[in-house]
């Protein structure tokens, strides 16, 4: 087995300088002159051979780390003259836009290297950099197999691609390091993939693994997943080095009654003001939507030289966004997700999260990006929109401060990947079955695979299922296998990766690309509406196709609110800290709370005044009470399960609950699921008895989940996502691009036929919904936490407060922002008189 360890020993300037080469020490001396601390751990550790996980902030010479002992390396061997035409170093990352900017990075101080070298008397061979990604021309490729670099930058999909191709896979047999940047987006398929090209690569090449990491726990889990099974791994973990500063400022002071417009023009307010105390400001939505609403009132408010930077604008703007970053010409920017990575955007003072980041993680990351350098203190502010919002950010910030950060989730044994794999792996070389599954092993997320699901996926692989034209990719004969025909290269090329084919529909003005929507959003548009994109207004003119045209026009207001729900969902460890944090709130005065939480008199009040509101309406759910409250509307009956487990596991227990209760009650039942909890909403004439509330706690979940997952529309969704993954379904074939609308048509035509032999990729879809989409495994254990919990069954006039999102949600007459408060409001004041009552009636 591999060994994981912590490396303790830092290094001098002078001990790491010993190992350098002249050229490289004197250019470190003028540009740097000292090291930083994962410099100090890691470069030593890479230099003598060893797997190293580095864990630090952004801006503290991260990536200097990993390359250091590389290049220094091959600075050695051209002072030498052994200098061969070889890939020696492999940069692989998420982000293509990361890989420009490592380009420019590794020229520049190559540069600066050789004229360093030039004085000292020196005659170096140039050091070659080059990017190979899906942008990448085919001369550019060309060049490379005459001339191949001596740094090859890529992404995980490149690097499948580059294993099949006979020329260039010969030039990655010499491969010395291997470095995976931005580790942490990798925890899902796309990591998967990555950790079995390693494998792959692992067989022609001998190469030590550099992985590199924002803020994760727990990076032993990490470390393991970057070299593989039974390989040794150092971490070198410096993220506490830095100093943190999340402060949660509330817009208003009363969520309940103050006015949408009020709360817009004080939030608005806010972040004016902000943005003018500090030079730079990066402002994280939860959407694209609010980006784009975001941008528009502040450009109307005078805040100049504000951009947007999403994932829906074209390459080119957000390119140019990065560009004004960098050279300090910009006040603020407004992103989603998309600069969460380490783009390198320059010096940011503050960040502003707009409502809850639903994750500590995800809190530190975004937050990370700010003070740019290390010994700078990183500086963030959460504004919270309602009161839920409030409660979260003020555990999550706290929860950030000491350090307690939420587990890390890698998807196992996923056998779309594996299907892509094998086909890639058959193309190499005849394989013997044994080899060919003692490799895949090797790979962390594989480390269980059974024999039986590694020979089912091998056994549809060489069948295929001819009836439904879907063709054998290798044969399969006296334990070997191998690739089948000629076309199977071509298709395993142009299908290669794990990221689905999402429909989104191009938005075209005066003949010009000006960005995307989504299909649910371009469903909705009438001729004549108007709608905000890339922080302009365009006025809808009709659509054709996958495209619809529009023209901008100046001074209309929108009349389609952008907001769809890109929602992230609450972290299972934060939630079950929220549930502790209710009940210390309870039990504790004012001023302790402030305290401890670093949180001014009004937060403090307000969240005080929710429990008490709660506590008196009905009792307040935490860590050792669970609440289950009914109520009777017109013509639908409520029953809200108080569960803080995060959207996810609760979705997963609701689908299981409503799966099991439609059965005994004979009736459909309506769904409201968010973070702290799920609604069954009944018709009137049915009811959920004490009894049959028992029976719920005794219930088999993933049985009653997998019964509700067979019957609604996101099987069929997830089963076109693996079957193209798998190969089942070719998103490309023969040159020709195969419309979403084709491969989802296919997909249902063959998910019966799956389900009924259970397929492997039909176990599969399940799987990932189950596992992946729904988080099962945190589900099934805090389904065993409130078994063990006093359960209060209570019949109520009305919602109770902490009852009331899932309530409007839930509701039809909720339309608009607007009718979202006034409802909440009335529901309060029901809340309000029934308190009142109750105290007059005591006295």
């Amino acid at each position: 087995m591999g060994e994981i360890k912590y490396l303790k020993k830092e290094y001098s300037d002078e001990e790491i300088y010993e190992i350098l080469e002249k050229p490289v020490k004197e250019w470190f001396k003028r540009k740097y002159k000292t090291f930083t601390p994962p410099q100090r751990y890691a470069i030593k550790e890479v230099h003598e051979g060893k797997n190293v996980l580095i864990c630090s902030p952004t801006g503290s010479g991260k990536t200097l780390s990993a390359f250091l002992a590389g290049i220094n390396e091959l600075i050695k061997l051209s002072l030498e003259k052994k200098l061969e035409d070889r890939i020696y170093i492999l940069y692989i990352s998420p982000l293509r836009a990361l890989n420009n900017d490592i380009e420019r990075n590794l020229k520049e101080p190559l540069k600066e290297i050789y004229e360093v070298a030039k004085k000292l008397g020196v005659e170096l061979d140039e050091i070659r950099v080059a990017v190979r990604t899906s942008d990448t021309t085919t001369s550019q490729k060309q060049r490379m197999l005459k001339k191949p670099p001596h740094i090859l930058i890529t992404t995980p999909e490149s690097l499948a691609i580059a294993l099949n191709s006979p020329k260039f896979s010969q030039l990655l047999s010499g491969i010395k390091y291997v470095i995976v940047d931005e580790i942490h987006a990798l925890t899902n398929k796309r990591g998967v993939h990555l950790s079995l090209s390693l494998e792959r690569l692992n067989r022609i090449a001998n190469f030590i693994r550099i992985g590199l990491s924002a803020t994760i726990y727990p990076l032993t889990e990490v470390a393991k997943f970057l070299v593989g099974n039974g390989r040794d791994c150092y971490i070198v973990d410096v993220s506490y080095k830095k100093e943190i500063e999340i402060k949660v400022i509330s817009p208003v002071d009363d969520f309940i009654y103050t006015p949408s417009e009020e709360i817009s023009k004080n939030l608005y307010g806010l972040l004016k003001k902000l943005i003018e105390e500090h030079k730079t400001t990066l402002i994280f939505t939860n959407t694209r939507s609010a980006t784009e609403r975001v941008a528009f009132y502040l450009k109307q408010l005078g805040v100049d030289k504000v951009e947007t930077h999403h994932s829906s604008l074209s390459r080119e703007h957000r390119l140019e966004v990065e560009e004004k970053l960098k050279k300090g010409e910009l006040k603020a920017v407004i992103s989603s997700t998309s600069l969460e990575l380490g783009v390198d955007i320059g010096s940011i003072d503050l960040v502003i999260l707009l409502g809850s980041p639903k994750s500590v993680s995800r809190a530190l990351q975004r937050i990370g990006r700010s003070g740019h350098r290390l010994h700078e203190k990183s500086k963030g502010i959460i504004i919270p929109f309602d009161r839920d919002d409030l409660v979260e950010n003020v555990v999550l910030a706290y929860d950030a401060k000491i350090g307690k950060i939420d587990r890390v989730y890698i998807p196992k044994n996923c056998l779309d990947v594996l299907s892509q794999h094998l086909v890639g792996m058959a193309l190499e070389k005849v394989w013997d079955v044994d080899e060919a599954y003692n490799l895949i092993k090797k790979a962390y997320p594989y480390k269980d695979l059974s024999k039986k699901d590694f020979l089912d996926v091998l056994n549809y692989l060489s069948g295929g299922i001819e009836e439904k034209n879907v063709y054998a990719k290798i044969w399969l004969k006296d334990n070997k296998f191998g690739k089948r025909g000629k076309s199977v290269r071509a298709i395993y090329y142009m299908n290669v990766g794990t990221i689905p084919d999402e429909t989104a529909v191009d938005v075209i003005a005066d003949g010009k690309y000006v960005g995307e929507v989504e299909e649910e959003f371009a469903e909705k548009l009438m001729k004549g509406d108007i709608f905000v994109l890339g922080g302009k207004t365009y006025k809808y003119l009709g659509g054709r196709g996958n495209k619809i045209r529009v023209k901008e026009v100046f001074d209309e207001k929108p009349t389609i609110p952008a907001w769809f729900s890109e929602q992230l969902p609450l972290a299972y460890d934060l939630a079950l800290d929220i549930e502790k944090f209710r009940k210390e709130v309870l039990s504790s005065d004012i001023e302790d709370i402030k305290e401890k939480y670093n949180i001014d008199e009004k937060t403090a009040k307000a969240i005080k005044n929710y429990m008490d509101e709660q506590n008196k309406f009905a009792i307040v759910p935490d860590d050792e009470k669970v609440l289950i409250e009914n109520f009777d509307e017109e013509k639908r009956r409520y029953y809200i399960f108080h569960f803080v487990a995060g959207r996810r596991a609760n979705e997963a227990l609701a689908r299981a609950f409503a799966n099991y209760i439609s059965k005994i009650k004979k009736c459909n039942v309506r769904l409201s699921v968010n973070d702290y909890g799920f609604a069954l909403i009944l018709p009137k004439n049915r009811k959920i008895k004490r009894n049959d509330i028992i029976e719920l706690f005794n219930l088999d979940i993933v049985k009653n989940v997998k019964e509700s997952i067979e019957r609604s529309e996101i099987l069929k969704r997830r089963f076109r996502h693996v079957a193209t993954r798998g190969f089942m379904i070719l998103r490309r074939y023969m040159k020709r691009k195969i419309s979403v609308d084709r491969q989802q048509f296919n997909a249902e035509m063959l998910l019966k036929y799956c389900k009924e032999v259970n397929h492997p990729l039909y176990r599969e879809t399940l799987r990932e919904i189950l596992e992946d989409s729904l988080d099962i495994d945190n589900a099934l254990d805090y389904f065993e936490k409130i078994k063990k919990r006093k359960i209060y069954y209570l019949e109520l006039p009305s919602p109770s407060p902490f009852a009331f999102n899932l309530v409007v949600s839930a509701s039809s007459d909720v339309i608009f922002m607007e009718d979202k408060k006034k409802m909440i409001a009335e529901l309060h004041k029901k809340v309000m008189e029934f308190i009142l009552r109750r105290r007059q009636e005591k006295d």
